[in-house]
């Protein structure tokens, strides 16, 4: 059985082979951690979906694969073992054409593959009917792209990409035995030790190249793909920015009442974030098009309002998803969100935990921000961030006090959406933090 990458969010289209947790020939219980895989949203532990024993592993540690490919083959009990796939028959040897006869011109060709310019057989301008002077024969090598054409348009691992950096190699030299070609790290490393001598020196210096006062960091698996996804959103979405400025004292005094019993109740601590997530869940709810994705030709509505929650991990940011959030009390929120991001800083989170987003929070005040452009997270159509809380002179009625006031930072899609529901959705949370009393509940 052909076991294959799975799917983990729309906007994830590939991922890096950690490490195999399994050898060849070991056998594998249904739910065994089989191998760890790194994306831009989790690191996480593949679970075998079948029980079996391993006996082929397609995906190299340190190969980057398309979600969907298969990366391994179980053998299970009482199924026929997965046959390798077919390859292509080999064309036939085209036939010699016929010997003509004295005094003849030409020789009709019938049955040969397209070779001209438009797709048509034969000479161009000759019918196929009438003999052709100086017929070409048929060559396969005229309707195949060169090879080289081939190996350019290949994509490689970090591993790879490395390796051929430190020995300023040219991968397109190299022939790869991975999936569809794909080349490895065992391939590079066989290429260095057939041809040492032509790939052993050194690089020119370049733009880039650290200098004697500098050091080279390599990019982690998991910060290559977060710097993709950022790009494709950046340079695909039209991203537009607003700010806005909120009255927190009811919310600061109302969690400072609360936040003890609670801690004893529940086992949690309660923060100014799930009273925030309850705000813009239903403001959510209220202005659809927040909630939705670009479709090229339509605006995809998603009926279910699950809001990502970008955590720092040691390993770099990752977006767990607080699904249904809209069905949850503040309460409920409060112990979802304490569970969700002990498991993503511990690297514990699960392929159902950063599933099916749609929209993102990031709480950037707990890390001193007062202001900030956040990034969409691609396909999603907006982005919030709430900044730190901060005591300051504000005007109330027609007098002057000193209130807790943050700023909510919205980037939103502008062909989804205009200045107008940008701002009523933002205005929609803002009221809903701003009127958070001494009667607000939390179950």
């Amino acid at each position: 059985m052909r076991i294959e990458l799975p799917q983990v969010g729309e906007s994830v289209t590939e991922g890096v082979i950690g490490k195999w947790l399994k050898s060849v020939g070991d056998s594998v219980e249904k739910y065994d951690p089989l191998v760890e895989v790194v994306t831009d949203k989790v690191n996480m532990e593949m679970p075998s979906p079948v029980s079996g024993v391993l006996t082929h592993i397609l995906a190299q540690e340190g190969e980057t694969v398309p979600m969907g490919a298969p990366i391994a083959e179980i053998e299970v009990e009482g199924e026929a073992p997965a046959q390798p796939e077919p390859s292509a028959p080999a064309a036939p040897e085209p036939a010699p054409p016929p010997v003509a006869p004295a005094g003849a011109t030409g020789v009709l060709l019938k049955k040969v593959a397209p070779v001209g310019p438009t797709g048509s057989g034969g000479v161009p301008g000759v019918p196929e009917s009438q003999p052709a002077a100086s017929a070409p024969q048929p060559a396969a090598a005229a309707t195949a792209p060169p090879a080289t054409s081939q190996r350019r348009r290949r994509r490689y691992s970090p591993v790879v990409m490395r390796l051929a950096e430190e020995h300023n190699l040219d991968l397109s030299l190299v022939e790869g035995a991975g999936i569809g070609g794909r080349v490895t790290k065992k391939d590079v490393l066989r290429h260095l030790e057939a041809a040492p001598a032509a790939v052993s020196e050194p690089p020119a210096p370049a733009t880039g190249t650290p200098q004697a006062d500098e050091s080279r960091l390599p990019l982690t698996p998991t910060r290559r793909l977060i710097a993709a996804n950022m790009m494709r959103s950046a340079t695909e979405i039209p991203q537009a920015w607003s700010i806005t400025e909120v009255d927190v004292s009811g919310l600061v005094a109302r969690r400072e009442a609360l936040k003890d019993g609670f801690r004893e109740r529940e086992g949690v601590n309660l923060t100014y974030l799930p009273f925030v997530l309850k705000a813009v869940a239903e403001a959510l709810k209220e202005n659809p098009l927040v909630n939705s994705s670009w479709d090229g030709d339509a605006i995809i509505l998603k009926r279910r309002v699950n809001i990502g929650i970008a955590v720092a991990a040691p390993a770099g940011l990752i977006v767990p998803v607080l699904h249904d959030a809209d069905a949850l009390s503040v309460s409920g929120i409060a112990r979802r969100l304490d569970d969700l991001t002990r498991r993503a800083r511990a690297g514990g989170l699960t392929l159902d935990d950063v599933q099916g987003g749609t929209f993102t929070l990031n709480n950037t005040g707990a890390l001193g921000s007062v202001a900030s452009q956040p990034i969409i997270n691609h396909p999603q159509a907006a982005i919030l961030t709430t900044e730190a809380i901060v005591r300051r002179p504000a005007v109330v009625g027609d007098g002057i006090a000193i209130r807790s006031m943050m700023n909510i930072c919205f980037t939103f899609d502008h062909r989804i959406m205009d200045g107008a529901e940008a701002s009523a959705f933002t205005n929609a949370v803002k009221h809903r933090i701003e009127t958070i009393g001494p009667d607000t509940g939390v179950y």
